[in-house]
């Protein structure tokens, strides 16, 4: 198993700058890819009725277009690594409205899915992770602060939408409205256009005057002349494997799947993702089902957002922070207990005041876990390594993401009460939640004991560095 990401890029980050502006343009990017398919559960109850579908199938839109965001980010990877960032986002930008203008046509629910779900959701994969990945290579010290703020976009936008959408809602209906919201969406477009690449020639400059710097010098020297020496002429079989490996390597890194962090992070999400967004799609269809009037089942989703978008730079200013970044995975580890925690106490709350307390707490627990969402992922694996990281992570949750929805409204189908689903939810939220803070004990202890060790061998050839040196010079005087 690896020891703890590695933080020299080769380069060294501006940590601000134009960064910044790259930081604005994540942030439309991050809001736009979250927040759509959130803010279209307006139009769901009048979708619902005017094809007469149940509640599970009418989920089932929402999960297919994040399902397909999720399974994007394996292409998305590979063109971010291609072409870089600029193009992806803004052809996204383009397939995103292309699937709401195509969907304002629809005839049937399938045509929705398809439209809007596998096109749409398409679309947003091409936003989102060339948005988190540009984001590493313009921060490192900073890079939990300017991730946080880049992820404030999605509740942003969201408090904007949901009462937008329910104006276009009043004065256009849903087939006007997906055609307002495939201009609007266009904004991606120009996002993208401020994704200007790095400039990376600003080199690293080792202090070769320190003896530090001249005893790892040293080291490394060392270490590279023993593995040259261990290493035996290839054979035919040996080269055409290792022609094999490269060209996957060329497009997905799969040796992460030895790497001890991201089986951690990975195994948690999985679970986690099926209790993740479900609480979100039925909030409002949930106000509704209690009585509440359309405007106010959107305003939850306003205070939620509003919430929202207030503790994800708060959460990245904390993790940030000199006491709480060294071990950020137990920061995580808390986010996710706390959203199980708010969801197994929502049925608790009685009245519209009830869900508006809810709306509260549950927007401080998703913000915090949003914004630390693929920050600990890049402190797990690294910057180099976090495009296929996060392209391998999406495509494997896109299953729950796909079916967490589904299965929470036909929970609703079968009891004809949300408090079941919310209850399934979070106990889908606190279970990976206990999970992550034992196995990230664990990882820390084992990423401590690692570095002892690496620290031991380090010393050691250093040793043996210098006794080589002594006897070279020895050898040399004798032969004077």
């Amino acid at each position: 198993m690896p020891p703890a990401a590695a933080t020299n890029l080769g380069y060294e980050p501006p940590d601000g700058g134009w960064g910044w502006a790259v930081v604005f343009a994540a942030f439309i990017s991050i809001g736009f890819s979250y927040a759509f398919p959130k803010s279209l559960t307006i139009y769901f109850k009048e979708i619902q009725e005017y094809f007469s579908v149940s509640y599970s199938e009418i989920a089932w839109l929402s999960s297919v277009m994040l399902a397909s965001m999720y399974a994007g980010g394996p292409v998305s990877s590979m063109l971010v690594n291609r072409y870089g960032s600029r193009p992806v986002v803004m052809v996204g930008g383009l397939l995103v409205c292309t699937g709401m203008v195509l969907a304002s046509l629809g005839t049937t629910i399938i045509h929705l899915y398809l439209c809007v779900g596998v096109i749409g959701g398409f679309g947003l994969a091409f936003n989102l992770q060339p948005a988190l990945t540009i984001i590493g290579t313009y921060f490192q010290v900073k890079r939990p602060l300017a991730n946080g703020l880049a992820m404030t976009g999605s509740p942003v936008v969201l408090s904007t939408l949901a009462p937008l959408n329910q104006f276009l809602f009043d004065s256009f209906g849903w087939r006007g409205s997906f055609l307002v919201l495939g201009s609007i969406v266009l904004n991606c477009c120009v996002a993208g256009a401020l994704m200007r690449p790095v400039n990376k020639r600003a080199e690293f400059q080792p202090n070769n005057g320190s003896p530090t710097s001249r005893r790892k010098v040293s080291v490394e020297a060392a270490a590279v002349d023993l593995r040259s020496q261990s290493v035996n002429h290839p054979t035919k079989d040996d080269t055409n494997k290792s022609k094999c490996q490269s060209f996957v390597s060329r497009y997905i890194d799969v040796s992460l799947f030895t790497h001890r962090g991201f089986l951690i992070y990975l195994i948690g999400n999985v679970l986690m993702f099926f209790g993740f967004f479900a609480p979100v799609v039925f909030l409002a269809p949930y106000a509704k089902h209690q009585g509440t009037d359309e405007y106010s089942a959107a305003l939850l989703l306003s205070i939620f957002a509003l919430v929202d978008m207030f503790i994800r730079p708060i959460t990245g200013f904390l993790g940030n922070s000199k006491w709480i970044r060294p071990r950020i995975q137990y920061f995580f580890s808390f986010a996710v207990s706390y959203n199980g925690v708010c969801h197994l106490l929502c049925p608790l709350a009685s009245g519209y005041g009830g869900l508006v307390v809810y709306a509260v707490f549950f927007g401080l627990a998703f913000g915090m876990l949003s914004a630390l969402l693929f920050e600990v992922l890049m402190d797990l694996v690294g910057t180099h390594r976090f495009s296929s990281a996060v392209g391998l992570v999406t495509i494997i949750e896109c299953g729950p993401v796909l079916l967490g929805p589904p299965i929470s409204g036909a929970l609703v189908d079968m009891f004809g009460d949300y408090k079941y689903m919310y209850y399934a939810c979070g106990v889908f939220m606190l279970v990976p939640g206990i999970f992550f803070f034992i196995m990230h004990y664990y990882n820390y202890k084992k990423l401590d004991e690692e570095h002892r060790q690496s620290m031991v061998v380090e010393m050691r050839i250093s040793e043996e560095v210098v006794e080589l040196k002594l006897n070279q010079n020895e050898k040399t005087d004798n032969e004077r």
